[in-house]
């Protein structure tokens, strides 16, 4: 009877699903339904400008001052201070869906006696708005004052043509400009500039082009599920009624898929790892921040050869699963795992994340051996991790210009396995000890060994097999065995309230583990007040002085407060934490205060300007 059950549950849901996804387009006709959160505006400096104009034109909530445009164009030379005139600059802005109409951003220029509108559109927005453009929105004669309304078109990608870029850059073209030089330029395929721009005469001298761009990172992102396409709701309601008869056969087709998978769970944990090999093609591949590798497979002699026979004096840590040991491996710097047989799901749970996806703030995998035991060979993080960085009396401490910018790493890394991976996959083990550092003090996320992969939706285990570590676990996680991405979400949070304190998670008022107190309890007592200012600057690091700006420190501890919330769903997602620590990474530091810290020994002196 169970299956049945589940079959008619399967197919009412099902239903539910299509009628609920027609009430959600109707047939009125629209050119767009939503936008994205990031496009790029190819700006062309002209002469006379700076970048503190430059960026008062461009304003928006993701421009708010000249240290965000540079952080867009790490690849030029450019600072606050200096932008050289008649070159293009990458500047970021929010692609919205305006009135139904088209993708663009609505920006705000006040105007000043003897603007008119060719200046205003040609010169101060260097062509990526027109004419016609600003008389549609502000009427045909030129206000003598007031502002502006400045629509500047964007894109968010097109499906049909790739999926591996969902970043553009709105590329206003010059007399100078030609399909081949912009791929050059970009180091992009002239035929997908093509594909992306039909029927566009690259030659024209004006005009605009979308053409795919990177992020900070200096990465191609892919397009998100949910990205909006430009579809009217008509088109997509048509699509619909037109799919619903192969939507109910692929529905038939997914019912027996999900029990013949439950039943495959059920099978014993040996027959998966010998199942189990790690193969190319999988994930996201190309220029996409996430590329995909065949890990090395080492042998045993190799491995005990380069650790002296897993030596003691080789070895340079304990975790739960196993010991670590320093080699050096083929010319490379390496940390090695050995892992008892017994953790063969924990190996093959990292293994299975780290041969899948790479990208700049998750540690690297190198290989792996099964020799006599469980090995997996990681990149060699020689700075240690944050929660030794934080609480370490021997280490100077971090300034509060380097805690933000290993807030913004590590949160990068995980919105990278949460949205950009198929299938999603969940940490479960977010903690300072699990953030290393490198030598430019930048974070990678490490140890996946608990880490849980999810098609769609929520998982759940059991209570009594929760993984993980006390003060981390959220309240869904703990008492009831629900997994999320929330739960990741749940325990950056913490290592947020950490960065602030460098407490750990549960704090011991004294030496009785009664007395114990959870530091999201402290924090959430003190960000309840109508004016915490003076509580939380007692909860600061005090190792940091007063070295630290207070309005920064409650940004990040609000954001913190945030993503510790009881219930799940009104916790953000990762992709939404980037963006906020991006907003307060570019308001807090600027390169010179990273560059020195490196380069100082005494960082804290240095910092307050001593």
């Amino acid at each position: 009877m169970e299956p049945r059950c589940g079959f008619v549950a399967f197919f009412f849901f099902f239903f539910f699903f299509i009628f609920f996804f027609a009430s959600v387009f109707p047939s009125a006709e629209s050119k767009c339904s939503k936008g994205c959160d990031l496009a790029l505006a190819s700006y062309y400096v002209w002469p006379g400008s700076n970048l503190s104009l430059i960026a008062q034109l461009m304003r928006s909530q993701l421009v708010t001052d000249e240290n965000v445009i540079v952080s867009y164009n790490k690849d030029q030379t450019i600072s606050r201070d200096y932008v050289q005139s008649t070159t293009r600059i990458n500047i970021p802005f929010p692609c919205d869906c305006l009135d139904g109409e088209f993708l663009g951003h609505m920006f705000q220029y006040g105007i000043n006696q003897g603007d008119n509108y060719t200046e205003v559109a040609e010169t101060y927005y260097s062509n990526l708005t027109t004419v016609d453009m600003l008389r549609k929105f502000n009427g045909n004669t030129m206000p003598e004052n007031g502002t502006l309304n400045v629509a500047v078109n964007c894109s968010c990608g097109n499906r049909e043509v790739s999926t591996l870029y969902g970043l553009f850059i709105t590329w206003p073209l010059r007399p100078e400009d030609t399909l081949e030089s912009i791929a050059n330029n970009e180091k992009l395929d002239a035929a997908l500039l093509q594909s992306y721009n039909p029927g566009v005469n690259f030659s024209q001298g004006s005009g605009l082009v979308y053409i795919p761009g990177k992020d900070q990172n200096g990465i191609y992102v892919p397009m998100e599920s949910s990205s909006g396409s430009g579809l009217s709701g008509g088109v997509i309601g048509g699509i619909c009624i037109g799919v619903v008869a192969g939507l109910l056969l692929l529905a038939v087709s997914m019912y027996f898929v999900h029990f013949q998978k439950k039943k495959d769970d059920t099978e014993p944990l040996s027959q998966d790892f010998q199942e189990f090999s790690v193969q190319e093609g999988k994930g996201y591949g190309g220029p996409t921040g996430i590329t995909v590798d065949k890990s090395v497979e080492f042998s045993y002699e190799e491995l005990a050869a380069a650790t002296d026979n897993f030596s003691m004096a080789k070895k340079i840590g304990q975790g739960g699963f196993g010991a670590v040991y320093y080699a050096e491996l083929r010319g490379e710097k390496a940390a090695i795992k050995k892992m008892d047989m017994q953790a063969t799901r924990e190996f093959l749970a990292e293994l299975k994340v780290l041969t899948n996806v790479h990208h700049l703030n998750l540690v690297r995998l190198i290989g792996y051996c099964t020799e006599r035991s469980l090995f997996l060979v990681y990149e060699y993080i020689d700075n240690g991790n944050l929660s030794e960085h934080l609480r370490d009396s021997g280490r100077d401490p971090l300034p509060w210009s380097i805690r933000v910018q290993i807030a913004l790493d590590s949160a990068r890394g995980l919105e990278y396995i949460h949205e950009h991976t198929v299938p999603v996959y969940i940490h479960r083990d977010i903690k300072s000890a699990n953030i290393l550092i490198d030598n430019k003090f930048h974070g990678k996320v490490a140890d996946f060994g608990l880490t849980k992969l999810t098609e769609v939706g929520n998982a759940s285990l059991p209570t009594g097999h929760l993984v993980g570590t006390f003060g981390y676990m959220p309240p869904e996680y703990a008492q009831y065995g629900d997994v999320s991405p929330k739960v990741d979400v749940y325990a950056f949070g913490v290592v947020l309230f950490e960065l602030i304190s460098a407490k750990e998670a549960i704090v011991r008022t004294t030496q009785s583990d009664a007395d114990s107190k959870a530091l999201v309890t402290m924090f959430h007592e003190v960000l309840e007040q109508p004016d915490p200012t003076e509580d939380l600057c007692k909860l600061v690091d005090p190792r940091l002085g007063n070295d630290y700006p207070i309005d920064s420190v409650l940004k990040m501890a609000q954001l913190a407060r945030a993503c510790t919330l009881e219930y799940p769903q009104l916790r953000p997602t990762m992709r939404s934490i980037v963006v906020a620590l991006m907003t307060l990474y570019s308001s807090t530091t600027n390169d010179w205060d990273v560059q020195a810290f490196y380069n100082n020994p005494n960082p804290m002196n240095l910092m307050s300007g001593r």
